[in-house]
């Protein structure tokens, strides 16, 4: 029992719909976090740390903090992954057992903006709540996140002046897109519902910017196509000069707690950052941080094309609004996560949503003597986690052609501090007049350079790379990955090596055998395989000469490894001289984990499918066969069982027959010699008379004439 005068405040209930959804997730996240009227006071110094603990104990699964909200919500995918952070979650089977749920709320949140079907159970949830006012407990408040698309087709407010921004002030004058005709409707039925009775029912409508941060919502296919890295340059549907309102998923989620702590006043809010970015604007940066680098524009009907992007995509994407959220910066202490927007915020976005999506860089790195199977090895890891194969060779080509490349055609824009065609050229010319005195080889600081600008190229630090064959000695290793900016002299004090982690490798293979396997392998090699290369006889065995030199100092470029505190896995290759390396890959996977990519693309997914139809179809086809094949057999084995079984009943019989012939003989001897003659008489008798009972006669007949037997 509570003490007397001990007041129990009991914790806000906040209903989502659709929990599983981009924009409800994050929401759902954030408020599962938030203490009850914390945003009416001002944010103090530490107050940051404090949530980030909150969520992380959240997470963990601990004894909720006293106060925290308790998020509440349906599921649109029964059968989807676990979350962790709602209080309960249903899979909705009638609109009563909804009703129940939103009953037993105290704030219901309804998300439009993703999922049309969620229109009409809006509509109907808040007029079924309103039918129950007098059935409420306490007061409970009805939050609508609608979207800016229902201002799409607004006058301009000074048509002397476009750039005047549309606010709150102006809902009424709203004018939606066709295709969002539907989304007003709502709009206008939840407001008119808030009215009746504010005591009890309140209503709020969020005219909601496009939604991006985490993993992204309707942007998201654009960072996807950034990451993946396939095209040469990002689309811009159109001139790209329409400005699209953003705001970051957690801001709205704060603006929806500051409406359940302040229920204010004005009941139509807009929520939009502070930018004013085009979709140009917005596509270059995503590709300067994330992709490519380079953009191009297309026409807006290409927007169809793009099998990944659905009608309300492309509708918010080339929207053309200027909106500014006066009332929420002059009236809610919210804490901006993106205030100034997403351009400005690139790289924690970017950040954020590599984490979000578990999109983390793989960096492997594969050594070893010549023939001991690194490149084969390394090709096998870059198909499975499909990564970058980056090879010595390959880069240095790779370096001359972009020079050249450069010099050709230089870039329209030269970002500041950039180099420009003299120092191109005086480099490339200088890489060339050292390969030409080297026999074709490179001096390793211009190796370095080179191999520097690859690991740091967008395609490695967006997915990952295997490095085959390279570092190969301890100074390589330490000019390639060490820190460059000032930190000699920590280096100095500490054993540990002050790396770059954004291209060190996280993983370390060595493959090893012995020089006689080796040697082995090379002279088994197929001629036309040799012929050429570096597998000749003299060329190997100055390379493995030169390999082993280089790894019995006591600086290897292993030890390099083992003083970052990267401890290289070694794998005896002698041990399973198997071409395909399928034991050694296993092992190493089994090292690295799981792959940290968006998984298969729509064509390889297709070829598997195909690929296991086709060896379904093998496999029921053998099925077939082998069940024929005993088929066939079984019948051959019943037809010899059967023939032989007539055979058998053939020889009874006739040993049957040839045993009653035998036993028959001694009787028909009896009958002829004292039966026949006496009954042949008779029958005589009987015919010469013709009596008028001839049985009868032939009875007494042989009564009177019974021969005595002897």
């Amino acid at each position: 029992m509570a003490e007397e005068g001990e007041r129990v405040v009991r914790p806000k209930r906040i209903f989502i719909n659709n929990l599983d959804t981009y924009a409800a997730r994050n929401i759902g996240k954030y408020l599962s976090t938030c203490v009850a009227g914390a945003s009416l006071e001002e944010a103090e110094e530490g107050a940051e740390e404090d949530e980030k603990q909150s969520v992380d104990d959240e997470v963990a699964g601990s004894v909720p903090k006293q106060g925290l909200l308790q998020v509440v919500g349906s599921l649109s995918r029964p059968s989807g992954s676990k979350l962790n952070f709602p209080m309960e979650s249903y899979v909705i089977s009638s609109r009563d057992e909804l009703l129940h749920h939103l009953l037993e709320s105290d704030v219901i949140v309804y998300n439009i903006t993703e999922d049309p079907s969620q229109i009409e159970e809006a509509s109907w949830a808040v007029s079924a709540l309103h039918t129950e006012i007098g059935n409420f407990e306490s007061q409970k408040l009805f939050i609508l996140i609608s979207t800016v698309m229902t201002w799409a087709r607004s006058k301009p407010l000074d048509p002397d002046d476009p750039e005047i921004p549309f606010t709150e002030d102006d809902y009424r004058r709203r004018r939606c897109h066709l295709n969002f005709k539907d989304h007003l409707s709502v709009e206008k039925l939840v407001i008119k519902m808030g009215k009746s009775n504010k005591g009890k029912f309140s209503t709020y409508v969020i005219a909601s910017g496009v939604l991006y941060g985490a993993e992204e919502g309707i942007l998201h296919t654009v960072f996807k196509e950034a990451w993946i890295g396939e095209t040469p340059a990002l689309s811009i549907y159109g001139e790209g000069q329409n400005i699209i309102p953003l705001i970051h998923v957690a801001d709205l989620a704060s603006v929806i707690q500051n409406i359940v702590d302040r229920r204010p006043r004005t009941h139509y809010l807009v929520a939009v950052d502070d930018s004013v970015h085009t979709l140009e604007e917005i596509v270059k940066c995503i590709s300067t941080h994330l992709g490519p680098g380079k953009v191009q524009k297309v026409s807006k009907e290409a927007a169809f094309l793009n099998k990944e992007l659905t009608q309300l995509d492309i509708d918010h994407l080339l929207v053309n609004l200027r909106m500014e959220a006066v009332f929420l910066k002059e009236n809610f202490n919210i804490n901006w996560v993106s205030q100034t927007g997403m351009v400005e915020n690139i790289k924690s976005v970017i950040k954020e949503y590599k984490q979000s999506r578990g999109l983390l860089p793989i960096h492997i790195c594969v050594l070893g003597g010549p023939a001991v199977g690194k490149t084969t090895v390394s090709k096998l890891l870059c198909k499975h986690y499909k990564l970058h194969h980056i090879l010595i060779k390959d880069v240095i080509t790779e370096a001359i052609e972009n020079l050249e490349d450069l010099l050709k055609s230089p870039p329209e824009e030269e970002e500041e501090g950039e180099e420009g065609p003299e120092a191109w050229q005086e480099l490339l010319d200088t890489v060339k007049e050292n390969m030409e005195q080297n026999g074709g080889r490179l001096d390793d600081s211009y190796v370095i350079r080179f191999m520097k600008e690859k690991l740091r190229s967008m395609p490695c630090q967006n997915q990952g790379y295997v490095l085959d064959g390279y570092p190969k000695t301890y100074e390589q290793a330490k000019e390639l990955f060490n820190s460059e900016e000032g930190e000699e002299e920590e280096e100095s004090r500490s054993k540990v090596p002050r790396f770059d982690k954004t291209i060190t490798p996280e993983y370390v293979i060595s493959l090893d055998a012995s020089d006689e396997f080796l040697k082995n392998r090379v002279i088994n090699l197929p001629e036309s395989t040799v012929a050429g290369t570096h597998y000749e006889q003299d060329r190997f065995l100055r390379a493995l000469a030169t390999f082993r030199e280089l790894n019995t100092e006591d600086e290897t470029v292993l030890n390099y490894f083992d003083e970052a505190e990267i401890h290289p896995l070694h794998i005896d290759v002698s041990k399973d001289d198997d071409p395909q390396y399928r034991d050694i890959i296993k092992q190493i996977i089994k090292e690295v984990g799981e792959p940290r990519n968006y998984g298969l693309t729509p064509e390889e997914l297709a070829d598997l499918e195909l690929k296991q139809a086709e060896e379904s179809l093998a496999s029921e086809a053998e099925r077939k066969t082998e069940f024929e094949r005993m088929e066939a057999e079984e019948e051959a084995e019943r037809i010899a069982r059967w023939e032989e079984w007539n055979s058998r009943l053939e020889e009874v019989k006739r040993q049957e027959h040839e045993m009653l012939e035998a036993q028959s003989v001694p009787l028909r001897n009896y009958l002829m010699k004292n039966v026949m003659p006496t009954l042949i008489e008779g029958l005589n008798e009987c015919c010469k008379v013709r009596p008028d009972d001839p049985v009868d006669y032939l009875a007494e007949y042989l009564f009177k004439h019974n021969p005595q037997i002897e």
